[in-house]
């Protein structure tokens, strides 16, 4: 296999590594977004599908495949499917978090409406089951099923969590592994299922899927505190939206009385100030929350790269080991 080497980061070389597998996949993504009756539900999907997001969930799926020695056609199918239900997702948070950006471009509910977000995230949904239907793997069908149950699951608990102070850190995980987690292990997971490898190497695909999703997660939430407009959302929604992300439930472990004086006010009672995000950034460094975030994210990429030792030797399994490294290293 003949690599690029001017692709600098491990998402970039990855992408190189299947390019062909991704063309494909971007071909059934336009085909199947498609509507006869409704032109609205392409417009809204291919604004976000679009707008240059990294495509790391479906590529995860293709390089499973490919790690686990696949030649068949469905690997595709899979990663378009995964591509499909973590779009619909999108469509969803951005209604229930009133989000106005997302990528760097207007959320689609900003640009249309809430009820056109709603609408077309469940279309995706639905076509995303047609699509894995096709496989003829009820396997496969149960795990993609199972995941998308989990992730409604996992935001329906962030939601009854949001701006309750006595939200505790197995909490948090269960939202994270839920929300976020639940996608990337069912798509290492189902490439492995699709290329029929034993249960040793599908157990260890999903490992390596969970611990990837939970530190990617944590360290998005971390950027939310300490990253740049750049990476394409306002720095500071987390706390202007009240929810108890990582960082701000260790801050809260750790505050004394006064500051949970402000913490109840700003995330309570939502009875905010121009000045509050700071004086929870500066509360957040008090307590070295943000480092002890930064911290179990580090120890959550080396779970995820432990269990790649259990998959066959190749050059993909090189470049997820060089992946998870990399998710930690944008805060670094």
């Amino acid at each position: 296999m003949s690599l690029d080497v001017t692709a600098t980061k491990p998402h970039e070389r990855l992408a190189k590594a299947l390019s062909a597998e991704m063309d494909a996949v971007n071909v059934m993504i336009r085909d199947r977004m498609s509507s006869e009756h409704a032109p609205r539900i392409p417009e809204v999907t291919a604004h976000l599908i679009e707008a240059g997001g990294k495509r790391l969930r479906p590529m995860l799926t293709l390089a499973a495949a490919k790690l686990c020695g696949y030649e068949g056609p469905y690997h595709v199918h899979l990663a378009t499917t995964v591509e499909f239900i973590h779009t619909a997702t999108l469509l969803h948070d951005d209604v229930v978090d009133e989000s106005e950006q997302r990528r760097g471009r207007p959320t689609a509910n900003l640009l249309w409406d809430n009820q056109s977000s709603v609408l077309v995230g469940d279309y995706l949904f639905s076509r995303s089951f047609q699509i894995m239907v096709e496989t003829g793997s009820i396997r496969v069908l149960g795990i993609l099923a199972d995941a998308s149950a989990t992730i409604a699951e996992g935001e329906v608990l962030q939601l009854t969590a949001a701006r309750d102070l006595s939200t505790s850190e197995d909490t948090y995980l269960k939202v994270i592994r839920g929300k976020t987690a639940a996608l990337f292990s069912a798509a290492t997971q189902v490439g492995g299922v699709i290329a029929g490898v034993d249960e040793k190497i599908e157990n260890a695909l999903y490992a390596y899927g969970d611990a990837l999703g939970i530190a990617f997660q944590m360290v998005d939430d971390l950027l939310d505190y300490g990253g740049t407009e750049a990476i394409g959302k306002n720095i500071g929604d987390d706390f202007r939206e009240r929810k108890l992300s990582l960082p701000l439930i260790k801050a809260v472990a750790k505050s004394d009385a006064e500051e949970m004086a402000f913490w109840t006010r700003a995330i309570a009672k939502g009875k905010q100030q121009d000045e509050d995000l700071q004086t929870a950034l500066d509360i957040m460094r008090k307590h070295g929350a943000l480092d002890a975030v930064r911290d179990e994210a580090l120890a959550w990429v080396e779970k995820a790269k432990s269990h790649l030792s259990d998959l066959p030797e190749h050059e993909i399994r090189d470049m997820l080991s060089d992946l998870a490294d990399y998710v930690v290293a944008r805060i670094s």
